[in-house]
C-alpha cells in the first residue's frame, strides 16, 4: 500500500535576553551547575514570577518577521506536570491566547518549480525547564539536577501538519532558523539547546483525508537527527500496519547510537495537564501602537530582497 505521510513541528527557540522571562537570574550558558538561578527558578514558596519585557517584545518580533497576527490580549497559563527538573509541578505557558496566531514558512524544493507554503498555528511564550544530568559512572546510579536552564524564555513555534517529507521538515526548519537568526529574536544555537524541535509523524493511505495516529519525537537538537528520526519513524509504521498491528499515539525519543526511535510515554492530551489562568501573572493588554512601533525596528527579510532584485 502507498502512504502519504503527514508532519507536523513543535520548534522552541530560546530567546537571545540576558535575563530569565519571570526572573532576574542570567541566561548564561556554560556556567557551572544550578548557579544561575533565583528564589522564582527554584519555585520557592512566596516567590512571585515577573514578565521580562524584553522577552514579550522579542516574541512580536518573531510573530511579525514570520506573518503571525499578534494577540493584542494574551495571557499565561499553568501546564501542570511533574517531573524532577520543573521545581514548581508547573510550566508557565500559553494555552487559549497565545502571543501569535498563524503565519507561513516558504519552502523551495528541489524537483518542483513552485515553492510550498508551510502555515503556522500559532506561537507561544513559555518558560524552560531545568536540565537532568545523569552519572556515566554505574557505581553511582545516580541523576542530578540542573536548574541554570529553568525559566529560560521560549517561543514554541507550532506548525501545521503540511508537511509531507524529511526532506520538507528539513527545509522548514532550516528557513525557520535564518528567520530567527536574521531578525536577532534568538542565536538558534541546536548545539547548545537554543533550537530544539518536536516532530509529529502519522502517516495514511494515499487519497485518503483522515489522520491516523501520531508520534511525537522530541527534543531533536540537529537537523540531522531530524531527517533521521522522521525517515526511521515512517518506516517503522508502515511495518506495523503492514503487519496489521495498531499502535497508540505516543511519545518518543530518537537514540542516535541505535539510529531508531524509542518509546517513552503514551501521548498527553491537553486536558492532561489541567491548564488553568496563571494567578500570579495579570493578562497582558498590547496596544497597536506598541505592535506598530516594534514592526518598524524589523529589517527587511532576506525573502523580501530577493523578490525585490
Amino acid at each position: 500500500m502507498e502512504y502519504e505521510v503527514i508532519i507536523g513541528l513543535e520548534v522552541h527557540a530560546q530567546l537571545n535576553t540576558t535575563t530569565k522571562i519571570f526572573a532576574p537570574a542570567p541566561t548564561e550558558f556554560g556556567a557551572s551547575p544550578n548557579t544561575q538561578v533565583s528564589t522564582v527558578c527554584y519555585g520557592l514558596p512566596g516567590a512571585l514570577p515577573v514578565l521580562n519585557e524584553v522577552a514579550l517584545k522579542k516574541a512580536i518580533e518573531a510573530g511579525l518577521a514570520l506573518g503571525s497576527e499578534i494577540t493584542l490580549f494574551t495571557k499565561f497559563d499553568r501546564k501542570n506536570y511533574f517531573y524532577p527538573d520543573l521545581p514548581k509541578g508547573y510550566q508557565i505557558s500559553q494555552f487559549d491566547k497565545p502571543i501569535c496566531v498563524g503565519g507561513e514558512i516558504i519552502i523551495h524544493l528541489k524537483d518542483k518549480k513552485e515553492p510550498k507554503t508551510i502555515k503556522l498555528t500559532r506561537i507561544h511564550l513559555e518558560e524552560d525547564a531545568g536540565k537532568l544530568m545523569h552519572s556515566a559512572d554505574p557505581e553511582i546510579p545516580y541523576s542530578y539536577v540542573d536548574l541554570n536552564r529553568a525559566g529560560t524564555p521560549l517561543i514554541e513555534i507550532v506548525s501545521e501538519p503540511d508537511m509531507r517529507s524529511s526532506e520538507e521538515a528539513y527545509l522548514y526548519l532550516l528557513n525557520l532558523k535564518n528567520i530567527l537568526s536574521y531578525v536577532r529574536v534568538s542565536d538558534c544555537n541546536m548545539e547548545e539547546g537554543s533550537l530544539r524541535c518536536d516532530a509529529n509523524v502519522s502517516i495514511r493511505p494515499l487519497g485518503s483525508s483522515e489522520f491516523r495516529t501520531r508520534v511525537e519525537i522530541k527534543n531533536l537538537n540537529s537537523f540531522k537527527a531530524v531527517k533521521q528520526a522522521i525517515d526511521y519513524e515512517v518506516e517503522w509504521q508502515k511495518d506495523q500496519y503492514a503487519r496489521n498491528l495498531s499502535f497508540p499515539q505516543m511519545t518518543k525519543l530518537w537514540d542516535s547510537s541505535l539510529l531508531k526511535t524509542i518509546p517513552m510515554r503514551t501521548k498527553e492530551m491537553a486536558h492532561d495537564y489541567r491548564y488553568f489562568p496563571e494567578p500570579d501573572l495579570p493578562p497582558i493588554k498590547i496596544s497597536k501602537e506598541f505592535v506598530e512601533k516594534i514592526k518598524s525596528t524589523i529589517p527587511e527579510l532576506p525573502q523580501a530582497k530577493k523578490e525585490t532584485i
